[in-house]
């Protein structure tokens, strides 16, 4: 029982994970199209909360039910695929954190525009096109981990 609310925790947390990041993705991409200082308030605030929320809770639940289900399932948690695993979820971490600080500096960019009644500053679109980037290779590393996942490969 233990292993499949494990399995379930996991895979939800899984899901979670790449889901409210693609969907952040989508939503913030859509609002800086638009290049509204007001669309990008209204969607900004919703995307830090769903990273703070959503996104944080997977963020600490993964490892968590990850290594639960090694245990259980009798693997060394030094497998070489869990290994480049864990390497991928470094990077995926390590793009993570700064894109959270950015979401909230363009948040507050965009909120002074609109108190000002100014458009979305230089300083706004050179850290959307820094948010843009790192999104890639978090992207790719949880697709990456996925692969992994159901793979298991033997190196």
């Amino acid at each position: 029982m233990l292993f499949f609310v494990l399995k379930i925790v996991h895979v939800l947390s899984g899901a979670v994970l790449f889901g409210t990041g693609a969907g952040i993705a989508f939503f913030m991409l859509r609002a800086n199209a638009t290049r509204e200082a007001r669309t990008v308030v209204a969607v900004g605030r919703i995307v830090v909360l769903a990273d703070m929320v959503f996104t944080a809770t997977a963020v600490v639940v993964q490892p968590l039910s990850g290594l639960g289900l090694v245990l259980l399932q009798g693997w060394s948690p030094f497998e070489p695929w869990l290994v480049v695993a864990y390497g991928l979820y470094g990077l995926v971490g390590l793009c993570w954190l700064p894109v959270v600080w950015i979401q909230i500096r363009m948040l507050r960019l965009a909120e002074t525009a609109v108190r000002d009644g100014a458009p979305l500053p230089a300083a706004y679109h050179r850290l959307f096109a820094w948010w843009f980037v790192l999104g890639w290779p978090a992207f790719a590393g949880v697709m990456g981990i996925y692969v992994l996942m159901v793979a298991k490969p033997v190196f």
